[in-house]
């Protein structure tokens, strides 16, 4: 199978590069040493405006350093700077910067890119959603293109840790459960970020992060501590990381949280013998935000000073800093023999070459003029909708709810805060949108309806609220709904009479976008508020009702899944989400998306997930609980579409292969309906038997396909030595294992179209 996603490379910069750095380094003091390792925050340019105090929120910064960035900047004192958007802004502080050092070192500028900079994208694990390597690079080569206009030369993202429990906010940020789904979301956006290269024309630095294991908080709690095997972290956490730096990426993020009784971000095991002695990465490594700081918070630096030389020694080459940064302390610890000077030229080297190789040092200033029309493009529009289209997932479609027939609708209730809420449609983890273009999901209904449809709104319920007072609480002008006067029973009963007097109604329902993200785990994956009652009410009205989930993880909808004729999961769509959706629930556009993660039946079977080993008794893997079943609501790898799909033929081209040999698998998928659609082909392998436990299946291979109604597509899968190795925690190193190994192709990870072939050694 041609694999679309498969790792790139690119040049390491060359001789010149290093001369060029080289030569500079010779010139430089140990304070610009210290200075070119510091990144600091700066909110000159967002003062006022709603992104400035979401972007404050973000990082917990109550007041701003303005004057301290630009007087560090007159002195050679920082070396890049964060949350600068404005072109004029940007142009101003890289004068500063050129002209108030010795050597006319240009700043790097970077900035949380994560799914759009003014063109909103799907949330990441959305995207992850659509199984669609090519559309994740065209978004984010779109966000990249954007950033790139307004002077931003590199983004924080893409996020690649694996997320198995769903209480974890940043699940929203990520692929999902997955390593081999997530290593090919991992590389298509970093392909998007980059390009061909660093410095390749209106792209940015790929920052992929936080290296490594943050999605395995205990709890699901946000930032606290991390116990991962050996195993596990190889297995599972770092597939992803390595198809990055496979892919290219210049950058990578530490994270905040002790791995294995290590703080994340002073670990040289993890960052210096594993990321880059076996990962391979060349690029220059961030802290995240204070991180570097807060070793002394963890418990593991006495001072600033000593949290600085733990911060370099482990390999972290750029402090992010509010302010008083460890490493403006290193020259004290350089003069005190605590660290080499040495040290400090090899980060500096590779900070240094990475703005040489983005051309800073020729063309440091941004065009002023561009930046507008850039974004502006509508082409950005239309590659947002297409996203959002693509990333949906169909759960369920009894009878054939859907699509709807928009000819034949006279009347239509669309209810639930969120139908009408902009800035919920577009997520959280955005800074520099324009909240005024965003189509919502209400707004897309009324237009692609048009006149001769009647679309009433009541927004039934008031937003859930968290329990506890956040960082992200914030709205503004954007709630949801206006809680002054809000009569929640006279709402609710106004939602519930606009449905019985409807044809069909769409209820909108989920979390809002303060509710996920950093900062925002969850101990119930309930809906929020009364949400539940007001999906339960309109259903018994009898009217027939579609759930349109916004979402950003897995909610519990076991009511819904066996009440509600129609359940569409669309994440937080985006820019566009509003148009897209009406084009997917009047069958404009099909459901093609599939679920990136284990769908829970309730938080208590959390985690779970499809690759778990046989184990003990595997005929009563389903019966764990005395009260639950232990299987999953949907599993991983599902979703539905306006047309069934068949599997048939399954032919393998070896019965018995070599330790490094190949068997294609073979399959041929037809559509047995009436309407062209497309689908996720899915490839599991499980190995029988080994030096270790193996997984009931890993996913190995996929390919989304288009299939014309009525017609048959024959799909090719490869599978060689690489999908068979796996780290063994015996032998500590990497394994290929002569058994017998099981296929399954078919639509999901209970596909059940299967066979199996030989491995000899």
């Amino acid at each position: 199978m041609e694999q679309p996603y498969a790792a790139g490379s690119v040049e390491p910069g060359g001789s010149d590069v290093a001369e060029r750095v080289e030569e500079l380094l010779a010139r430089m003091t140990v304070e610009e040493k210290a200075g070119q390792l510091t990144q600091l925050f700066y909110f000159g340019d967002l003062a006022g405006s709603e992104a400035d105090s979401e972007a404050r929120a973000t990082i917990g910064v109550a007041d701003d350093p303005t004057g301290s960035v630009e007087e560090a900047l007159g002195r050679g004192g920082a070396g890049s700077l964060l949350f600068v958007t404005d072109p004029a802004q940007t142009n101003r502080l890289q004068h500063l910067a050129i002209e108030g050092g010795r050597h006319g070192i240009p700043l790097l500028f970077g900035f949380d890119v994560i799914h759009g900079l003014r063109t909103i994208l799907p949330v990441p694990i959305a995207l992850a959603a659509s199984w669609d390597p090519v559309t994740i690079e065209r978004g984010q080569a779109v966000a990249a293109r954007e950033a790139r206009a307004v002077g931003i030369h590199w983004t924080f993202a893409p996020m690649v840790d694996i997320a198995r429990d769903p209480r974890w906010g940043r699940i929203v940020e990520g692929a999902g459960e997955d390593p081999f789904l997530g290593a090919a979301v991992a590389a298509a956006q970093v392909r998007g970020f980059q390009g061909e290269g660093i410095g390749a024309p209106e792209r940015v630095v790929a920052g992929p992060k936080h290296f490594a294991g943050y999605g395995y908080g205990v709890g699901g709690r946000d930032y606290d501590e991390v116990s991962v095997s050996d195993h596990e972290l190889h297995n599972v956490v770092l597939p992803p990381f390595a198809a990055a730096v496979d892919a290219g990426a210049g950058n990578v993020m530490t994270a905040y949280m002790d791995v294995n009784g290590v703080p994340a971000t002073g670990n040289g095991f993890l960052l210096d013998d594993i990321l880059r002695g076996e990962l391979g990465f060349d690029g220059f490594l961030v802290s995240d935000a204070n991180a570097v700081r807060n070793l002394m918070t963890h418990g593991f630096a006495t001072d600033l000073t000593d949290a600085g030389v733990r911060g370099l020694r482990a390999g972290v080459d750029l402090e992010m800093a509010v302010s008083d940064p460890a490493y403006a302390h290193l020259p004290e610890a350089v003069r005190a023999g605590l660290v080499d000077e040495s040290a400090l030229d090899v980060c500096v080297r590779r900070v240094l070459a990475v703005k040489i190789r983005l051309g800073l040092f020729d063309d440091p200033y941004v065009h002023e003029g561009r930046a507008a029309e850039v974004l502006s493009d509508p082409a950005h529009r239309d590659v947002a909708r297409l996203a959002a289209e693509r990333s949906a997932v169909l759960l369920r479609n009894e009878g054939g709810l859907l699509p709807l027939e928009p000819d034949a609708l006279a009347r239509v209730a669309v209810l639930g805060p969120l139908a009408d809420s902009r800035r919920d449609t577009i997520g959280p983890w955005v800074f520099d949108y324009d909240n005024d273009e965003t189509v919502t999901i209400l707004a897309g209904l009324r237009a692609r309806l048009g006149e001769g449809t009647r679309v009433d709104f009541a927004p039934g319920v008031r937003p859930g609220q968290r329990t506890f007072p956040s960082m992200f609480d914030m709205w503004g002008d954007n709630a949801p709904v206006d809680p002054e006067g809000f009569d929640d029973e006279a709402e609710l009963q106004r939602a519930v009479d606009l449905a019985a007097g409807a044809e069909v109604a769409v209820v909108v329902v989920g979390e809002w976008q303060n509710m996920i993200g950093e900062a925002a785990s969850r101990s119930s994956l309930e809906l929020p508020g009364r949400q539940l009652e007001l999906l339960q009410r309109v259903v018994g009205t009898g009217t027939p009702t579609v759930a349109v989930v916004m979402n950003g993880r897995p909610l519990a909808l076991r009511w819904a899944a066996e009440h509600v004729p129609a359940i569409l999961d669309v994440w937080y769509p985006g820019s566009q989400g509003g148009a897209a959706v009406a084009n997917l629930l009047v069958g404009d556009a099909v459901p093609g998306g599939r679920l990136p993660f284990t769908w829970p039946r309730t938080v208590g079977q959390v985690p779970i997930y499809y690759a778990h080993t046989i184990s003990h008794e595997p005929d009563n893997q389903g019966r764990r609980y005395w009260d639950e079943e232990s299987t999953p609501l949907f599993p991983f790898g599902h979703g539905l579409s306006y047309a069934p799909f068949s599997y048939s033929d399954l032919d393998l081209s070896a019965d018995s292969v070599g330790l490094d040999g190949t068997v294609s698998v073979t399959v041929t998928v037809t559509n047995t309906g009436d309407r062209d659609a497309e689908e996720v082909v899915q490839l599991y392998l499980h190995q029988r038997s080994g030096r270790s436990s193996r997984p009931v299946r890993l996913l190995q291979g996929f390919e989304r396909v288009a299939v014309g109604a009525g017609q048959a597509r024959s799909v090719t899968f490869e599978v060689g030595p690489e999908h068979r190795r796996y780290w063994n925690a015996v032998e500590r190193d990497w394994v290929l294992d002569p058994s017998t190994f099981d296929v399954w192709v078919g639509g999901s990870s209970t596909a059940d179209l299967t066979g199996s072939f030989e491995v000899t050694g």
